[in-house]
């Protein structure tokens, strides 16, 4: 019984890891393909892109309790790396996002969202680990290609875009809040990680799972910021 129970815990610990990575595998892999297929739509300015500093992406947000409205999301953040924040794409650190009592946005239960840092003061923030929009950054809906003629407001950090059941648009997330997803980072990576140290010195190499999303980056927006 005790060598059943022993073999039983040894199995159990090597399962761990593999659920661990299959899970955040996964969330990286949607998260790719949520980019990919907004990128697609070519409806965010492509001078928008090329300005952007960091990219949030947050696949399938979904209400978590009825009757208060809460939403509650994961997804990952990657950001061009060094000192001048001007370089390629950072590896992929996972982050949550809580919209409070927003609720979900165009009337889908299931919405995703793509978050674009416009500016170094707006990224700090968020790599600082926790922030608040509103009080921390300031926010807004991302302009579309059709009406603008070129984004260029210093006063705004955060532009925001959701896409529901194919519909897309710039969306106002209020007092919406951000962190890093600490517990998962430390399983994507096998260690303790620090979002900021990642992306000033842009030396932690991009897992698998998350090349994808990397690339997609580097390939639609341009290799230095503008």
């Amino acid at each position: 019984m005790t060598k059943k129970f022993t073999l039983l815990l040894v199995c159990f610990a090597i399962s761990l890891p593999l659920f661990a990575e299959n899970k955040y595998s996964k969330r990286l892999a949607e998260s790719t393909t949520v980019l990919t297929t907004i990128l697609d739509k070519h409806e965010i300015p492509q001078d928008v892109l090329d300005k952007a500093v960091c990219v949030l992406v947050y696949p399938g947000v979904k209400k978590v309790a009825v009757g208060i409205g809460a939403t509650y999301g994961r997804g990952v953040l990657s950001c061009r790396t060094g000192n001048e924040m001007a370089g390629k794409w950072s590896a992929p650190a996972m982050y949550t996002l809580d919209t409070g009592s927003l609720g979900v946005q165009l009337g889908s239960t299931s919405t995703d969202y793509v978050l674009l840092v416009m500016t170094t003061r707006g990224a700090n923030k968020v790599l600082s680990g926790k922030l608040k929009l509103g009080a921390d950054a300031n926010a807004t809906a991302g302009p579309s290609s059709a009406n603008a003629a070129g984004f260029n407001d210093p006063n705004v950090d955060i532009l925001a875009y959701s896409q529901a059941k194919g519909l897309f648009a710039g969306v106002a997330l209020g007092s919406a809040s951000m962190g890093t997803d600490n517990d998962a980072n430390k399983e994507l990576y096998g260690k303790e990680i620090d979002a900021a140290q990642m992306v000033r010195e842009g030396a932690t190499p991009v897992p698998a799972a998350g090349k994808g999303l990397v690339d997609e980056l580097n390939k639609t927006m341009s290799p230095r910021r503008k």
